[in-house]
Order: structure tokens, then sequence, then C-alpha cells
């Protein structure tokens, strides 16, 4: 694990999600993807991908700058900004963007991990 190293997920939603989303939640039914959806993709990143298996949140700021839109391809990824080897902390720079560029939801990601390397 190095500073630069990312992955990434691309995810389409469609109304159907956002109905079961609705119901599962309780929120009200809306036109775009809500934040906690987005939100979710970078937990998947970083449980299962980078750093993965073991890792905890202990912070996530992030900031929604536009509308997530429906029935589009939505890349979340996470890349990693610093490593604090001797703390196994690891702060990760957070994006979601649409097909034509525009981010969606940005912040910042502290985790702890298992093994953040020599």
């Amino acid at each position: 694990m190095q500073v630069g190293d990312f992955a990434e997920i691309t995810r389409r939603y469609t109304a159907q999600d956002l109905a079961d989303y609705a119901a599962l939640s309780g929120a009200e039914a809306v036109e775009g993807v809500p934040g906690p959806l987005i939100a979710a993709l970078f937990s998947y990143l970083l449980g299962v991908e980078l750093p993965g298996g073991g890792t905890n949140y202990l912070k996530q700021e992030l900031a929604f700058t536009a509308p997530a839109p429906l029935d589009t391809d939505l890349t979340a990824r996470v890349e990693i900004t610093r490593l604090r080897r001797d703390k196994h902390l690891v702060d990760l720079w957070a994006t979601c963007t649409t097909p034509d560029g525009t981010v969606v939801c940005e912040g910042r990601s502290l985790v702890k991990a298992k093994d953040v390397g020599a």
C-alpha cells in the first residue's frame, strides 16, 4: 500500500433501487440518488478493495456538490493521500463522478487498516 494507490467502482442506480431504498429507510422517494447510497460505494471500496478486509472507519467528511442523476453511471474512487504506518492509519480522498466528469460528491476518509505495510 502506498500513496497514490486507488480503487474504483462504477454503479448505475435505477428508479427501482430508489424505491427499494425508500422502502427500507422510510425516506421519501426522490428524483436523484440519495447521499447514503453514494457513501455506500465508498464503504464498499474501503472495506473490500482498498485497504480491504479489516478496515475500520474512523472519520469521513463528504460534500455533495451536484445532484447524482438516476440511470447514469456513477464512478466512486478512493485514493490514498497519506499513510501513517506507525499508527496503521490511512487517509484517502474519495470522489464520485458522472461520465462527463461532474463531481457529485467528494471528501476525506480516515481509516485504520490491518496491514499498511512497511
